[in-house]
């Protein structure tokens, strides 16, 4: 059996930093998981991206990577959130699909849901309406994620999907006042 190689983009997040830690103890030895960030390669730049997978030659990705920001970051900057995410995105699945990987699992984020909806979600419901008007440019780019997995496996019969979680927070999670997702508890002044 030979090897699987999983290229994880994002690999120095939130997420990322998490799927490290299961696989340094969990993982199978028949896998090679490749951690990348920021700094391994710029996917917005599509050689940068290219010259990656040339690099790692995977097998599977885990796409984790995003820009990603709290409240006032996404309100600040939407058109940034929007264009930087979607371009991303691009290069990663042109790039899976030029390198042949076996399966590319794209991550989602609650916000692609609509802002005013019916309660339980799940995944078929993400085109219902528009998103919550506060983070529309990170929420749409998101979206096109799913989009694009139904558009390349029709088109090249690409092995690729995505997964929707729930809220998360923990380790190597940015606590900035301004960009971050959540508010410092210490901030907050109740009566």
């Amino acid at each position: 059996m030979s090897e699987k190689v999983v290229l994880v983009t994002g690999g120095t997040g939130l997420v990322g930093k998490a799927v490290e830690y299961i696989t340094q103890h969990e993982g199978a030895p028949d896998e090679r998981w490749v951690f990348v960030g920021s700094k391994d390669a710029d996917l917005l730049n599509m050689e940068s991206t290219k010259a990656l997978f040339d690099r790692v030659k995977p097998t599977h990705v885990l796409h984790l990577a995003a820009q990603v920001g709290g409240l006032f970051a996404n309100m600040r900057d939407k058109v940034g959130f929007w264009r930087n995410n979607v371009i991303m995105q691009d290069n990663i699945f042109q790039a899976c699909n030029d390198a042949k990987v076996q399966k590319l699992v794209s991550c989602l984020s609650t916000c692609v849901f609509p802002d005013k909806t019916t309660y339980p979600i799940d995944e078929t419901m993400v085109h219902n309406g528009p998103p919550h008007f506060s983070n529309e440019g990170y929420a749409y780019a998101k979206r096109m994620v799913d989009m694009q997995n139904r558009l390349y496996n029709e088109q090249y019969g690409c092995n690729f999907t995505s997964v929707i979680p729930t809220n998360i927070f923990g380790p190597h999670d940015n606590y900035d006042l301004q960009d971050s997702e959540w508010l410092s508890c210490s901030h907050l002044h109740t009566r």
